[in-house]
């Protein structure tokens, strides 16, 4: 079917571009305005390049809408505007860019005074960043004639779309070289002192976090760039400022400066521990090897911030015990007065970066302050807060598996000694177990909000007591500690954590074989395991009770039935699984039945018996009988393949001779068969005589040293913690990194007093 009058998009926009008066917003209410545009329609692309449109745009993304336009259709033209600026058409770009009073135009947004519109903030933004990636070196140039370029940017750096303005600055820009130009720039303007600057209690509250977000992601984006590049990467002068032992001093002044402010102190520690944080992550946000060169650029930037951060512990210190700025919160839980607050969490979150260090002169200053005691107590005190208990579980677990270091020839290890001496980590953790377990037998008792993270600290204490790296300092401090708070750890350890343990560990090995029917316990169904089946069911319940197991590694070996259930019970007291229902039904080989004498005798009919089993006479050999049509076919074809081989050569063996001459094969008068069948005797149907090999030995039946003996099975090899917490804590010790072959920079022996660091 033929519809008249229908024209393609291309055309109707030729059509309204004819018109000597069409204007801009005439266009923009066509809907396949962009859609023209990025398909390169030639007429439509000079309509919007003229300096009269390209002015027209750039004032509808950096004006004020009129308040007399509908609320859906302030924006509407602007966003269009945008939209055309930066679909990434070469001639509205370098339009854009080259021209004076277009750029004049767009830069004058950022000279107003503050607070501007947001999303004209964005538009301009966009429009910015695509002039930076695809005009690098024009923009470059115009931006160093701009000498206020970057104080009026700052400004206007409580709106978060000036922010990304800064960061496209430092990551659009391509090549390398170009974008190492934009870096010097921005140092050069002294861009991260004034952000540095911003967090400051004088600041409002988006300046103080839009500024620390953005150090941040130049931090992670310049360390992340120089990672991919290794050799080829130069030093970039931002993050040798950023990094800077001056700048971060500069940071921790401003941060404790009287009246102490919380967003100031929460923004500086994100940037804290941005700038401590030396682990590689890859693109699946997963741990990677970092190269020696990785570590020796990591070290130095981490160094620096240990050295600064060092003197002012005291202030983060009284941080944690200074809560009468908060007030009082109601939660579902009940009221928490005070609460623990965000400064006071923050706190808490970077102590396990710094402990990971293992920095000797930091280890000691904590250890003076006692702020590894003061987060126990935060750590009981507020038993719903998981974030806390996460970061203290960390403390503890990397005070464990640090290394001891050796100062004067002696190895030291304070907050080793500190943490079951003074902390007195032990009893405390008996006592919180104990009062838990006198909680939930009282009337709506509840379970404490710790006690998780709590039985993963005390496993982590059990695991290096057994075979962590500081065995000895684990059995030197027992020895300081009272017998009887000794005795009750056994006993713990041995009883109710072994208890826990086992509870909680997978059923991925065939330790346990709990049937899905029995998950309530064996008392709840106690009442249904021994009934009797009828015998026309009992195979149906057998194969139901095989569907309901357990997948476990040693499941082929099972097939529904425990190795114990063919043995004495009394011989066996460490039988791992449980008894299967019983099944009133007996299977007997030797018992014929309705089906094997259907089957011998349908055998019995269809083969004949052979006379004599001894005799080789039925595999002499015979002379095939074929028909005539079939015996001259296959005359003329050998014949032919005869012929062929001889005319080519006289090389031929003795076998492709033979099989070339038509005599060996006999013709013989047939009836119409194609071929005669042997009416010789067949093999006999009954077997019972006829002597054969078989293998006996069975592919599956389970090895009698099984390395799963769940009688050799202690308590603490039931506990998965124990090699999960073994393995996290001794990837921060150095000897768990030179047997993985992984690099980690070594800050133990960091003086606090050099300026080594500094001066390289």
């Amino acid at each position: 079917m033929i519809w008249p009058n229908v024209t393609t998009p291309t055309e109707h926009f030729t059509i309204l571009l004819n018109k000597e008066d069409v204007t801009l917003l005439e266009l923009m209410e066509e809907d396949d305005l962009l859609q023209e545009c990025k398909s390169q329609s030639r007429k439509l692309i000079e309509f919007l390049i003229r300096p009269d449109t390209m002015e027209e745009m750039v004032k509808l993304i950096t004006s004020e809408p009129s308040e007399e336009l509908p609320e859906q259709m302030k924006y509407k033209y602007a966003n269009i505007a945008c939209e055309l600026l930066t679909s990434d058409v070469s001639q509205i770009t370098e339009q854009l860019a080259t021209e004076p009073i277009l750029l004049e135009k767009l830069y004058g947004f950022i000279k107003e005074e503050c607070p501007v519109n947001p999303l004209l903030a964005s538009f301009f933004s966009k429009t910015y960043g695509l002039l930076v990636a695809r005009q690098a070196d024009v923009m470059l140039e115009y931006f160093c004639a701009k000498e206020d370029f970057v104080s009026n940017m700052l400004r206007h750096f409580g709106t978060s779309a000036v922010m990304d303005l800064l960061l496209r600055l430092v990551t659009f820009v391509e090549p390398q070289e170009a974008r190492l130009k934009y870096s010097e720039w921005l140092n050069g303007q002294k861009v991260v002192e004034q952000l540095v600057g911003l967090i400051d209690p004088t600041s409002d509250e988006e300046r103080q976090c839009n500024a620390a977000q953005a150090l941040s992601d130049i931090v992670k984006f310049i360390r992340d760039t120089m990672s991919q590049n290794q050799e080829e990467a130069e030093q970039n002068p931002l993050l040798n400022t950023i990094e800077s032992q001056q700048v971060i001093a500069t940071l921790l002044d401003q941060m404790f400066r009287e009246p102490k402010s919380d967003s100031t102190l929460v923004s500086g520690m994100n940037l804290l521990l941005t700038l401590l944080d030396f682990k590689k992550i890859g693109p699946e946000f997963q741990q990677e090897p970092m190269t020696a060169l990785d570590a020796e650029r990591l070290a130095r930037g981490v160094s620096n911030a240990l050295q600064a951060i060092t003197p002012r512990l005291k202030d983060f210190h009284q941080l944690l015990t200074d809560s009468s700025r908060l007030k009082a919160m109601a939660t579902t839980a009940g009221t928490l007065d005070p609460p623990l607050g965000a400064t006071r969490l923050q706190v808490a979150k970077l102590m396990p970066m710094l402990l990971l260090t293992n920095t000797h002169s930091l280890n000691v200053e904590l250890d003076r302050l006692g702020t590894v005691s003061l987060l126990l107590d935060l750590f009981f005190k507020y038993q719903w807060n998981n974030f806390l208990h996460s970061h203290m579980e960390q403390c503890i677990s990397f005070i464990l598996s640090n290394n001891a270091v050796e100062i004067d020839g002696k190895l030291e290890h304070p907050l080793f000694h500190s943490l079951f001496k003074d902390t007195q980590i032990l009893k405390r953790i008996l006592d919180a177990y104990e009062q838990n377990e006198q909680n939930q037998t009282q009337p709506q008792g509840r379970r404490a909000g710790y006690m998780g993270h709590l039985i993963r600290i005390a496993n982590d204490i059990v695991s290096t007591l057994q075979n962590g790296s500081n065995r000895q300092l684990m059995q030197e401090a027992l020895n300081e500690i009272p017998a009887d708070c000794v005795q009750r750890w056994e006993a713990f350890v041995s009883g109710a954590l072994a208890d826990v343990n086992k509870r909680n560990l997978p059923d991925i090995m065939g330790l346990q074989n709990h049937h899905m029917a029995n998950i309530g316990g064996d008392d709840d169904n106690s009442d249904f395991k021994d009934l009797s089946y009828p015998q026309d069911s009992a195979s149906q319940q057998a194969f139901n009770n095989y569907r309901m197991q357990q997948m476990s590694n040693s499941f082929p070996e099972q097939f529904g039935f425990s190795e114990e259930e063919f043995a004495e019970q009394g011989e066996s007291i460490t039988a791992p699984f449980d008894k299967i229902s019983n099944i009133n039904f007996n299977i007997n080989a030797d018992e014929p039945t309705g089906n094997s004498s259907l089957f011998e005798q349908i055998v019995n009919a269809r083969i004949q018996p052979l006379d004599d089993p001894d005799s080789d006479e039925e595999w002499e050999e015979k002379h095939l009988t074929f028909s005539p049509d079939v015996q001259i076919r296959t005359v003329g074809k050998l014949l032919s393949s005869n012929h062929t081989s001889s005319s080519s050569g006289s090389d031929n063996s003795s076998d492709d001779d033979d099989l070339g001459n038509p005599e060996h094969i006999i013709p013989e008068p047939t009836n119409g068969e194609k071929m005669d069948v042997d009416g010789g005797d067949a093999w006999p149907a009954n077997c019972h005589d006829v002597a054969m090999a078989v293998d006996s030995s069975l592919s599956w039946q389970p090895q009698a040293n099984s390395s799963w003996d769940a009688g050799n099975t202690s308590a603490d090899a039931l506990n998965p913690l124990n090699s999960t917490a073994d393995s996290s804590a001794d990837s921060s010790t150095d000897s768990a990194d030179k047997s993985s072959g992984t690099l980690w920079p070594n800050f133990s022996n960091l003086d606090s007093s050099s300026d080594d660091v500094e001066n390289r």
